[in-house]
């Protein structure tokens, strides 16, 4: 496949790639290119930026999650070669695991997709030096990658000085610069962005930094760039992998065709929304039917659902509104103690706690499934990537692993103790996660394609309770 494609990376983060990744698409979308985007990492919340306010299509790339051959069919799932992707790095280029490790960089995830790498650098109080930060970089890149320069934070005079300059001490294409405006930047909180629904005319922002971006960088160069990309061969348009394929298969012949396929209930509104895409996806793959609700504002679960999964977000920015809906709580009580299989992760783990103590120290009563109570640390409690093993298999094969993420400033009183987490940086372990037969309820965000076997479980425990009833 001759996908046309192009990486925005950076030396660290904070140098304004994903304000120039945003601006970009934009500008690509407005040009009529059919434009896709990925987010390298962990992230759930730059691809919200993507799909809910631009409306591009946006996935995630992590080589930890799931090694070099499955993040390049992930990549290359459902693409065709009429689409235009662009990939937004995480931190700097070649920070991976620990900060030590290729695995998990921006740097491998371009390796691995074969990807054009285009270097964005913060020049703002910077001179000549810009030109040996550049060649660093360069020098690094043992594949030859780095095929432009965006430099950011930088006024048209001096960007019409330092360009002739880089060009000939290093011969790499200076693709344009970004001027320095506060009105064109969006800011950051926690991990990745302040959610869209939270930036007043988000929508126009951007319109004006995609304009802005038009005049001042070449995107007919970054056009070239991406379409000089090499071909890649993978699964092409459409196709599941062999394990899905034959899992699904074996679930069909369980009992459940396409109008009775059981049905997973989905929370989703402004405290939960973090969502990996390819879980959902994984989990429609395997058979399930999504359904999405709020319990923001809904009264009760879907009609007809068979499982319950709650997703990451903030609700605890939301405590007054979740507590006081206690018809809502009701609800989710009662489906967890009938026995309906539920999973639950970060904001939705809390979300099931007997009660939340926010920063402020006021505290409001949540659903209960869970007695024990969530408060506010002041710090990051856990950060970074795990693998989480459980103690007796009920979800995975005996001794099989799921990675996943942590970021949270809340604890629990009850972590659980039912799973062995495992940093790969460090080797540190810990007890995690509350599990039963038809549950997982924990903080770690999970990304299913690190192993399959977790989003079949799910499904066949949702097919199971839905011939039960």
């Amino acid at each position: 496949m001759k996908l046309k494609r192009i990486m925005i990376a950076a030396p660290k983060s904070g140098s304004g790639k994903t304000t120039i990744t945003c601006a970009l698409l934009q500008a690509l979308k407005n040009e009529g290119e059919r434009v896709v985007s990925y987010k390298c990492g962990p992230d759930y919340i730059d691809p919200l930026f993507h799909k809910k306010v631009i409306g591009v299509p946006s996935r995630n790339l992590d080589s930890f999650f799931t090694g070099e051959e499955m993040t390049r069919q992930i990549f290359l799932k459902d693409r065709t070669e009429e689409d235009f992707a662009v990939l937004e790095g995480v931190m700097g280029l070649f920070d991976g695991l620990g900060g030590v490790s290729e695995e998990g960089s921006s740097y491998h995830i371009a390796k691995i997709t074969k990807t054009p790498v285009i270097l964005v650098v913060d020049a703002k109080g910077m001179g000549q030096s810009v030109i040996p930060l550049i060649a660093g970089f360069m020098a690094y890149d043992k594949e030859r990658l780095i095929k432009g320069v965006i430099l950011n934070r930088m006024h048209k005079p001096y960007f019409e000085t330092i360009k002739p300059l880089i060009e000939k001490e290093l011969n790499i294409n200076v693709l344009g610069y970004f001027p320095d405006k506060k009105d064109l930047n969006i800011e950051s909180r926690h991990l990745g962005l302040v959610l869209p629904d939270e930036l007043s005319d988000i929508k126009a922002q951007l319109a004006d930094a995609a304009e802005e971006l038009a005049k001042t960088v070449s995107v007919e160069a970054i056009r070239e760039i991406a379409e000089s990309a090499e071909a890649l061969v993978g699964l092409g348009s459409g196709q599941i992998t062999r394990t899905q394929e034959s899992t699904f298969l074996k679930t069909e012949a369980d009992g459940f065709i396409n109008h009775e396929r059981p049905v997973i209930a989905v929370a989703m509104d402004e405290a939960f929304c973090f969502y990996y895409e390819d879980n959902l996806r994984m989990l429609k793959d395997f058979g399930a039917q999504i359904k999405y609700f709020s319990p923001l504002y809904d009264k009760g679960l879907p009609d007809g659902c068979d499982a319950l999964l709650l997703g990451g977000g903030y609700p605890e920015l939301y405590a007054d509104k979740l507590s006081g809906n206690l018809s809502m709580r009701g609800a989710v009580k009662k489906a967890f103690d009938s026995g309906m299989p539920v999973v639950a992760e970060c904001g939705g783990f809390m979300y099931l706690h007997s009660a939340i103590t926010d920063k402020d120290g006021i505290s409001y009563d949540f659903a209960g499934v869970i007695p024990a109570v969530c408060s506010y640390k002041g710090k990051a409690v856990r950060f970074g990537y795990i693998e989480v093993k459980e103690k007796r298999s009920i979800f995975m094969p005996d001794g099989e692993v799921i990675r996943g993420h942590e970021f949270h400033y809340y604890d629990s009183t009850n972590n659980g103790d039912d799973c062995l987490a495992v940093k790969p940086s460090t080797g540190k372990t810990y007890s995690c996660v509350i599990e039963g037969e038809n549950y997982w309820l924990g903080f770690a965000h999970l990304y299913y394609p690190s192993n399959p076997s977790f989003a079949e479980a799910f499904v066949k425990k949702a097919a199971i309770y839905n011939r039960r009833l």
